[in-house]
């Protein structure tokens, strides 16, 4: 039996990711699964690590509030402690339901549970149809929820499965500041053969790198001088006590098996203080990230030169 940990509690929108990554097996396994609920992505991908799950599916990246740190500092390998490897994505769109013990008219609401990413993407919603409500600060979506199923605030932000879960009444539906909104989420397992190629797929890196001028530049151009496109740049404390140091998370455009991905990964290798190979897989979306330059051409023009051939 495959155990996958997911960020919890039930009713997230990491387990409705996870079960639509279950849905298309992404895994390849036919043998039964087991889904178990973390307190945090740190804890979901730290069961990962220990051997207590073979997978975790976490939050990677909102639309709006763009990348979630708590997740990228869980993926740095922690000394003395092996990598961890991403194999699949998958992207949901993202409204949220306000949820109560029993109906309420809107200005009935003063207190409203939210998970911080959730408050930021519905604040604007959220003034116009509840103009009395306070955010307070819930530790999921489906924690929020479950706040209020025990009386700690008025209604919730959350997801219909939460709501449900817990017996709360809908007050609103399909709540969000924007309409395109979307979070990206990873599964997460450990170190093996990267996912098959499949000429749309994306590569991720953690770098850290020596603290002189121009290390960041010098690492971006291995990948721009090989037409590979960065699609995303973060960065992150290192937390080295006084040091004002960071680490650098990188996402291409191409898999490890394009030529112009594993040049530009070699070079990194050769000029980074560390680099933590974080996976290549299918994107989840046509168009979020290309094909790099193809190399083919130039690799049979050298293997020629090699065999003395014209």
């Amino acid at each position: 039996m495959s155990v996958f940990a997911y960020f919890g509690p039930a009713g997230t929108f990491t387990e409705m990711a996870l079960n639509r990554l279950l849905e298309r097996g992404v895994t390849g396994d036919d043998e039964a699964v087991r889904t178990v609920a973390a307190d945090s992505p740190a804890a979901a991908v730290a069961m990962v690590r220990s051997g207590a799950a073979d997978y975790a599916c976490v939050p990677i990246e909102s639309s709006l509030e763009g990348s979630v740190p708590a997740t990228m500092d869980a993926l740095v390998p922690p000394p003395g402690e092996h990598r961890v490897q991403a194999y699949a994505e998958v992207t949901l769109d993202v409204a949220f339901t306000i949820a109560a013990r029993e109906a309420l008219a809107p200005d009935e609401v003063r207190t409203l549970a939210a998970y911080p990413v959730a408050s930021a993407q519905v604040r604007e919603q959220v003034a116009e149809r509840f103009p009395n409500a306070s955010f307070v600060p819930a530790s999921s979506n489906a924690g929020a929820a479950q706040d209020v199923a025990q009386g700690l605030a008025d209604a919730a932000v959350t997801t219909q499965i939460a709501a449900d879960l817990h017996g709360l009444v809908p007050l609103a539906r399909d709540v969000a500041d924007s309409p395109d909104a979307h979070t990206r989420f990873l599964l997460i397992g450990r170190p093996g053969p990267p996912t098959a190629r499949t000429g749309a797929d994306r590569t991720s890196v953690i770098l850290d790198l020596t603290n002189e001028p121009g290390s960041l530049v010098t690492a971006m151009t291995e990948f721009s001088s090989r037409g590979v496109d960065l699609t995303r740049i973060e960065s992150r404390p290192r937390r080295l006590g006084g040091s004002a140091q960071y680490r650098f998370f990188l996402d291409a455009a191409g898999h490890l098996d394009d030529a112009a991905v594993g040049e530009a990964l070699r070079a990194l290798h050769r000029g980074a203080e560390r680099v933590v190979f974080l996976g290549s897989w299918p994107v989840d979306r046509s168009g979020a990230a290309g094909e790099p330059t193809d190399h083919a051409e130039s690799l049979r023009w050298f293997a020629k030169l090699e065999q003395g051939d014209d």
